[in-house]
C-alpha cells in the first residue's frame, strides 16, 4: 500500500520534468568538464561521442577532480538502481578551503524499471559521521572530508555519510558552489519567482563573514543570480523545511527559463565556461551520455519526490547550543523504501551482500567484556573502517566474558551474519532479543576474541 503520509506530494508533472531536465543538464555539464580535462586519456571515447566539441573549450575552465578512492564502475555496466548525491556547498567566491554543504539531494534512477526519485535531506540532521565515530550535523561530513584528508575528500565522506544514514548506496556525486549557482541563473537571463511571503532577514551572511539585510517583497519578482541565491538560502524567520520548499521553487523557475530558451545540448559548453571550477563531479562523459539517454525514457508518472521533514525529525539543541534535527529512523526508513526500492534486473530483491548490509544500515554498539584496555575502541575503529556504522563503544557490564556474543535487537540478519564471519563468532553465541535500544546490534567482546585487521 502506498504511504501517502510519508511521500511528499509530487509537483505537477511538467514542472517535475523540467527539474529533471535541469538536473540532467547539470550532470552533462559536469561530465563535459571531466571529459575535457582527461581528454588525452579518453580520446577514443570523445572521438565517438556526440559531445565531441569538448576540445574547443578554452583553456582556463575549472578543474573537476574525480576523487573516488575505489575502482570505477561505469553507469552503463550497472543493472541496479543508480543513486547520485547532489551537493550545494557553502562556499563563497573568495574561499578555497574546506566547507560545509548547504544543500543535499539524492537523485535516484532505476534503469530496469525506468523510474526516478529525488530526496532532499535537511542540513541540520544529526547523524554519525562514518570512520570518525562522532555525531554532527550531516552538512559537516563534506567539511570533515576535505579538512581531514579523507580519501576522496569531502564528496567521498559526504557520500558515505548519506549512504549510512539512509541505508542506500550512493554511487556518484555532483557538487556546485554559490558562485556556480549564481552564474547559472545569470547565464539564462534571470528567473521569475512568485514570492508567497515577504522576506526580511537582517542576518543574512555576506561575502566578508559579516551580515547584510535581505528584503524580498511578496509577489512576482524577477531575480538575478544573487537575489535567487538569497531567496533559496535565507533561514531567519522561517523553518528549514520552508527553506527547502523555496529551493524547489527556485529549481522549477530555473528549469522553466532554461526550457523556454530551448537550449540544445551542443550549447552547454557556454554554461561550462561560465561555471568554471564552481562545479565538479566523479561522473565520466560516458556516464553522462548514458544518463541523458535514460532520462528520456522516464515517464512523468514514474517519478517521485520526497523531503525528510518535520514529521520524520525532532528539533532539539545540543549541549553546545546547536539547533539540530534528531532523525526518526523508522519514518525515514519508510520514505527511503518508498523512493528507492532495491530491485535487480529480474525485479527481485537485490541479493548482493554489500547492498543488503547498506539496506539494513545497522547501528552497532561494541562493548569490552575483557580486561584488555582499549579493546572496544580499537575494535570499533576497525569495524568503522570496514564500513559498519558505530553508535557507541564502552566497557561491558563485567569483564569476565569468555566468549564473544552478538545480540540482534532490530532484526538485522545480514549484518549479524557478516559480523559473525568477520569476528569469528559461533552460532551458539548469536542471540536475538526484542528490546527497544538506541543501537540495532550489540557486540560483547570476550576473551576468545583477537583483533587481527
Amino acid at each position: 500500500m502506498k504511504r501517502e503520509a510519508v511521500v511528499a506530494e509530487r509537483p505537477h508533472d511538467s514542472a517535475w520534468q523540467r527539474v529533471f531536465m535541469l538536473f540532467t543538464v547539470l550532470l552533462v555539464a559536469g561530465g563535459m568538464f571531466c571529459g575535457y580535462l582527461v581528454y588525452t586519456t579518453v580520446r577514443d571515447l570523445v572521438g565517438r561521442s556526440q559531445l565531441a566539441i569538448l576540445p574547443s573549450l578554452p583553456s582556463g575552465t575549472g578543474v573537476v577532480q574525480a576523487q573516488t578512492g575505489q575502482d570505477v564502475v561505469t553507469l552503463p555496466a550497472r543493472k541496479e538502481r543508480i543513486n547520485i548525491l547532489l551537493l550545494g556547498i557553502d562556499q563563497r567566491e573568495i574561499e578555497t578551503g574546506p566547507c560545509r554543504t548547504d544543500t543535499m539531494i539524492v537523485f535516484s534512477i532505476d534503469p530496469e524499471s525506468k523510474t526516478a526519485s529525488m530526496l532532499s535531506i535537511p542540513r541540520d540532521l544529526w547523524v554519525t559521521i562514518p570512520d570518525y565515530n562522532e555525531h554532527n550535523r550531516i552538512n559537516a561530513a563534506h567539511l570533515f572530508g576535505d579538512a581531514r584528508d579523507y580519501p576522496g575528500g569531502g564528496p567521498a565522506l559526504a557520500k558515505k555519510t548519506v549512504q549510512y544514514t539512509l541505508g542506500v548506496p550512493i554511487h556518484n556525486y555532483v557538487r556546485i558552489n554559490f558562485a556556480g549557482f549564481e552564474k547559472i541563473v545569470d547565464t539564462i537571463g534571470g528567473i521569475t519567482i512568485n514570492v508567497e511571503q515577504a522576506i526580511h532577514d537582517e542576518k543574512y551572511p555576506d561575502e566578508h563573514y559579516g551580515y547584510m539585510t535581505v528584503d524580498i517583497p511578496a509577489g512576482v519578482q524577477k531575480m538575478n543570480g544573487a537575489t535567487a541565491l538569497q531567496y533559496a538560502r535565507v533561514r531567519h524567520g522561517s523553518s528549514d523545511f520552508y527553506r527547502a520548499r523555496r529551493q524547489q521553487q527556485v529549481l522549477n523557475a530555473i528549469a522553466d527559463k532554461a526550457m523556454s530558451l530551448d537550449i540544445p545540448i551542443t550549447s552547454i559548453p557556454q554554461l561550462v565556461v561560465a561555471l568554471g571550477n564552481a562545479l565538479s563531479t566523479d561522473l565520466s562523459l560516458a556516464d553522462l551520455e548514458y544518463l541523458a539517454r535514460l532520462a528520456r525514457e522516464i515517464r512523468p508518472e514514474a517519478r517521485q519526490y520526497g523531503v525528510i521533514d518535520e514529521s520524520m525529525t525532532t528539533a532539539t539543541k545540543t549541549p553546545e547550543g546547536w539547533d539540530v534535527l534528531i532523525p526518526n529512523r523508522e519514518r525515514i526508513r519508510e520514505l527511503v523504501d518508498e523512493l528507492f526500492p532495491e530491485t535487480t534486473a529480474a525485479g527481485h530483491p537485490a541479493d548482493a551482500p554489500v547492498d543488503l548490509l547498506i539496506q539494513e544500515a545497522a547501528k552497532l554498539e561494541v562493548l569490552n567484556g575483557t580486561g584488555e584496555v582499549g579493546l572496544a575502541e580499537r575494535t570499533a575503529a576497525y569495524l568503522s573502517k570496514q564500513g559498519y556504522l558505530i553508535g557507541s563503544y564502552a566497557n561491558a557490564d563485567r569483564l569476565d566474558y569468555t566468549q564473544t556474543i552478538i545480540i540482534d535487537y532490530s532484526g538485522k540478519p545480514h549484518t549479524v551474519a557478516a559480523l559473525a564471519e568477520l569476528l569469528k563468532v559461533s552460532a551458539e553465541n548469536i542471540r536475538s532479543e526484542e528490546l527497544t535500544m538506541d543501537v540495532d546490534v550489540r557486540v560483547i567482546l570476550g576473551q576468545d576474541f583477537r583483533l587481527t585487521p
